[in-house]
């Protein structure tokens, strides 16, 4: 094994599940695996064992994977679809009921059905590591699966393995626009506030960022999951390549944590992808590295919706893929530092850690994003992701003055007292993020273009 050591992705809930189908369609493109895990060409390397593991032979491969439903709908799909033959059959968790977009029935009774299978799974799964890094966990926290039982999930990875391993989690943060789920407030505060200590650095993927980018970006007005989807399998494939590719210079998950959070409560870093460009602009799509780079500081390629102009960057890793050369990134680098609303805090007036993955992306086919020849994930840990915690604590706190639902929540076996401190919790996160910021000027704060 490549001293880089293996993970294991776990996906929890119908968006973790099927953001697993957008990831490993992709992985499988890149890595010349094909749906039923036969390897077309034996890598130059091992790297890409970091995510997938041989079954026999030297020439088949399976993920290092485990996806878990409360219902069976979505992980069936998997059962029958394209990619039945990739994954192991253990892998595949489901349980025979809907956790009612509600977190309290995800996090009691759910998981008394599903915790103890789910954790066998992933132990065995871990069993046939050597060397396990750590955990990337995907689930959305606006519903009931994914906030409520990959929460005790994230709860028992702690208790079991220790904080000897990483874990990362992408968390898909709740949308307006695209959800009738009038309690998601709710599921998702009580997930953050139950979940914070169980991950070393969580990234939010707002649904909202997402539909804008579609919308306005790649020209596709009705997007569905599956448009959505694929946005995030891209951000996950550059995040993840110069873990699953070798040679270049790679950044480690531990390097990672160690970069991004300065602080253990503020581990939500920004998340930025360029270039997003429409497949009707194919011609148009070779940049510069300066371009690029520029492009990944830019609000419309970012994956949450905040002013980091508002805000103090603390730290920022910018993983590049594709040929790029290192004295181009450090010009690009110059020009984005000389940027009167590009600040670091005083404490960190540095902050940049490189990764450069020579192999260039792959897009899917007949995908929205035009195919390019060089990408870059811009990951920052900025002052003002406040605002996105702020948006959601003020929707908590309307449906929670009028005590709206809330006895479906304790007649699932939650206490009332946790709404308050679900509240309390992330109120005080905000205020975490305000004394980083302490010492930006105040004029540049608080000035609402960034709000609902």
């Amino acid at each position: 094994m490549a001293g880089k050591g293996e993970i294991i992705q776990i996906h929890i809930g119908q968006a973790g599940v099927q953001i697993a189908n957008a990831c490993w369609e992709l992985y499988c493109l890149e890595h010349g695996i094909l749906a039923n895990g036969r390897v077309m060409q034996r890598p130059v390397d091992d790297a890409f064992l970091t995510f997938f593991e041989f079954t026999s032979a030297n020439t088949c491969v399976q993920p290092r994977i485990v996806m878990i439903d409360t219902e069976p709908t979505v992980i069936d799909e998997i059962r029958t679809g394209a990619y039945r033959n990739l994954f192991h059959p253990d892998t595949l968790i489901s349980g025979k009921d809907d956790s009612g977009s509600n977190f309290a029935r995800g996090y009691n009774l759910m998981a008394s059905e599903l915790l103890e299978r789910s954790m066998n799974a992933i132990r065995r799964v871990a069993d046939r590591c050597r060397n396990l890094r750590g955990f990337l966990v995907f689930r959305a926290i606006g519903g009931g699966s994914g906030s409520g039982l990959g929460t005790r999930i994230m709860e028992k990875l702690l208790d079991d393995f220790g904080r000897k391993m990483t874990v990362i989690e992408f968390l898909v943060y709740p949308s307006p626009s695209i959800s009738p789920v009038i309690v998601e407030p709710y599921n998702a505060l009580l997930a953050a506030h139950f979940s914070m200590d169980c991950a070393d650095v969580s990234f939010i993927v707002d649904n909202e960022a997402l539909y804008d980018i579609c919308a306005n970006t790649l020209n596709v007005p009705a997007p569905t999951y599956t448009n959505l989807n694929r946005i995030i399998g891209q951000v996950v494939s550059g995040f993840t390549a110069s873990l699953r590719f070798g040679g270049g210079s790679s950044v480690s998950f531990q390097e990672l944590q160690t970069n991004l959070v300065p602080y253990p409560r503020i581990h939500y870093p920004l998340i930025n992808y360029a270039p997003l460009v429409p497949i009707s602009h194919s011609q148009f799509v070779n940049m510069s590295t300066a371009q690029l780079t520029g492009q990944c500081f830019q609000m419309s390629n970012q994956m949450v919706r905040c002013n980091p102009s508002h805000g103090k960057y603390m730290s920022c890793v910018l993983l590049y893929r594709g040929e790029i050369a290192a004295n181009e990134i450090n010009t690009a680098l110059e020009n984005i530092k000389r940027t009167k609303s590009f600040r670091f805090v005083d404490w960190s007036p540095t902050g940049f850690k490189i990764g450069v993955c020579g192999m260039p992306p792959i897009y899917v086919p007949g995908g929205d994003l035009a195919p390019t020849n060089r990408a870059c994930v811009a990951i920052s840990n900025n002052t003002n992701i406040r605002i996105a915690w702020c948006r959601l604590v003020n929707k908590f706190d309307k449906l929670y003055q009028k005590r709206a639902f809330v006895y479906h929540y304790v007649g699932e076996g939650l206490e009332e007292g946790n709404f308050s401190e679900a509240s309390e919790n992330i109120c005080q996160l905000v205020h975490d993020y305000l004394e980083v910021d302490a010492s930006a000027p105040t004029s540049n704060h608080d000035s609402g273009d960034d709000e609902d």
